[in-house]
């Protein structure tokens, strides 16, 4: 069993430094190419389509009928000017044009698309904002821990965090509300970025939510924060809140 888990975990670190060598790659591809628009494609997860313009993350079916909505894949097109990305557009299925004055990368990695755009929205800059989301959609990539890296970076925008903090609280995972948790209630963070994480919580399924702002609303020292957590918990029509309001009332 021991051996197993070895196996296992040094099989995991393999792929992940392979994915960073790949993302790399592709920042090197990126660097090397000429001022103008750069593209790229990669697989979407499972439930993200699109129809070239519009993208749906869920696959909507209904009975007889189907949306014209297909599985991918996600074309992400770069901009780059004075030798930096100052654009990031996402479109998913529909076909490039063709264009002779666009460098085109082709079908790359999905997980190592996803490393190279979490890192350019970590970086900072113009653009970095809409690198986020199209990490989230790529397939066999987990975004959540480098979600969580940009939504405490200092070096990142207030949007970018606040679009970082945003998509955490739409993964999937039970280790995605204590991570939403330790944003909120850190009291070096961004103001707008602690209530984005609050509002954040707020969406997550009541068993991990409703507690977790109940926490806050308890125990935080910012009255702001406190604030925006009771205002969540209002909304949440769960009757622990309402038995919550009860007990601070009643100062029982």
């Amino acid at each position: 069993m021991r051996t197993m888990i070895r196996a296992a975990a040094l099989a995991a670190m393999v792929a992940s430094a392979g994915g960073a060598l790949e993302a790399q790659s592709i920042a090197d591809r990126v660097a090397r190419a000429p001022d103008g628009r750069i593209r790229m494609s990669f697989s979407a997860r499972e439930g993200v389509c699109g129809n070239g313009r519009n993208i749906m993350v869920h696959d909507s079916r209904d009975g007889e009928w189907e949306s014209e909505c297909e599985p991918g894949p996600v074309r992400v097109l770069l901009t780059k000017d004075a030798g930096r990305i100052t654009a990031v557009k996402t479109y998913v299925a529909g076909q490039w044009r063709q264009s002779a004055s666009t460098t085109d990368l082709g079908t790359v990695s999905a997980p190592a698309a996803a490393e190279y755009l979490l890192a350019l929205a970590e970086r900072g800059g113009t653009g970095a904002k809409e690198a986020v989301f199209p990490a989230t959609i790529a397939d066999s990539f987990t975004a959540w821990p480098g979600l969580l890296r940009i939504a405490k970076s200092e070096q990142a925008s207030r949007e970018t965090r606040k679009s970082a903090v945003f998509w955490l609280g739409q993964a999937v995972g039970d280790r995605i509300t204590p991570a939403l948790d330790s944003v909120a209630t850190d009291r070096t963070g961004d103001q707008e970025v602690r209530d984005a994480a609050v509002f954040a919580l707020s969406q997550r399924p009541r068993d991990e939510g409703v507690p977790a702002l109940m926490r806050i609303a308890r125990n935080d020292r910012d009255p702001e924060i406190r604030k925006k957590a009771i205002f969540w918990l209002g909304q949440s029509d769960d009757p622990r809140a309402l038995s919550f309001f009860e007990e601070v009332l009643t100062g029982r």
